[in-house]
């Protein structure tokens, strides 16, 4: 049973398991989408979502506290530059988990790990579908502006 455990240690000791998570947590945000195993990105979201939450506050503190948990100068910067601004109105959420199969050495479960906001395919696909109206609604518009018009015009010729 696993009363009281919380962590899951991934079959690693703290600092390699610290290392692990640091990297990859700095290659999310550079690239904004990595493959990564079901435990391991179920073990990256919590170390992640809390520094996307402290980047869109660009302060001294919260930049020194994000750099001690990704030990990387780029991942920081592209965090606070780019990352931050884009999310900077979603109030949490930030990392989509898809699945994606299975590795066929070990057979174990393999996900894709991406930030929400740069899926460019999912966002297109959200702005087509606001779009789309049906064609009973079209038709409905083009009449009334047509019947309008000629109203309208009348008043304005007497």
């Amino acid at each position: 049973m696993r009363h009281n455990r919380a962590v899951n240690h991934l079959g690693r000791k703290s600092g390699h398991r610290k290392a692990m998570l640091a990297n990859m947590a700095s290659s999310l945000i550079l690239k904004k989408r990595i493959t990564t195993t079901e435990a391991k990105a179920k073990a990256l979201k919590p170390y992640v979502e809390p520094l996307i939450t402290k980047s869109k506050e660009d302060t001294t503190h919260s930049r020194r506290i994000v750099f001690s948990y990704l030990k990387d100068k780029e991942a920081t910067a592209e965090l606070f530059r780019t990352v931050a601004p884009k999310v900077a109105d979603r109030p949490g959420g930030y990392l989509r988990i898809l699945h994606t199969g299975f590795r066929s050495g070990d057979a174990a479960e393999m996900v894709l790990v991406e930030l929400v906001d740069f899926n460019e395919a999912a966002l297109a696909a959200g702005k087509k579908e606001a779009k789309k109206s049906t064609r009973r609604s079209r038709a409905k518009k083009a009449e009334a502006p047509a019947e309008e018009a000629p109203a309208a015009e009348a008043p304005a010729a007497e």
